[in-house]
């Protein structure tokens, strides 16, 4: 409900608008992809989810169900690449770079949260 104590609408804004980039960034069809160099596909995968978990912490998610829940989509996202006629492959080194970004993220928040106190 709008202005209810505890709600926060600008960090919810930012998270939902972070799972809208990741969904299509990770489900956009290969011939949609830009070329890039080799390995920055990975660095797109770590900052994505860097970004998920810190905007998700932002919103006011808790910890642990955020990481549980962001490492479930990061392994979700693979196999749909995989198995989706998206022309895109799932990859256990994007699924690493994932949950780099998740830890990154997440020590970040807590950094920043522990700056501000």
């Amino acid at each position: 409900m709008p202005g209810s104590p505890g709600r926060r609408p600008l960090p919810s804004l930012a998270f939902g608008l972070t799972v809208l980039v990741s969904v299509v960034v990770l489900f956009i069809p290969a011939s949609g992809v830009p070329t890039a160099p080799p390995g920055t596909d990975k660095v797109v995968h770590l900052l994505l989810f860097a970004a998920l978990a810190a905007t998700g912490r932002w919103a006011g998610l808790a910890r642990w169900p955020l990481a549980a829940g962001l490492t479930g989509y990061a392994l979700l996202s693979e196999v749909v690449q995989g198995v989706a006629p998206l022309g895109r492959s799932g990859s256990v080194a994007d699924l690493v770079a994932d949950v780099l970004g998740i830890a990154m993220g997440l020590a970040a928040w807590a950094w920043t949260a522990g700056r501000s106190r």
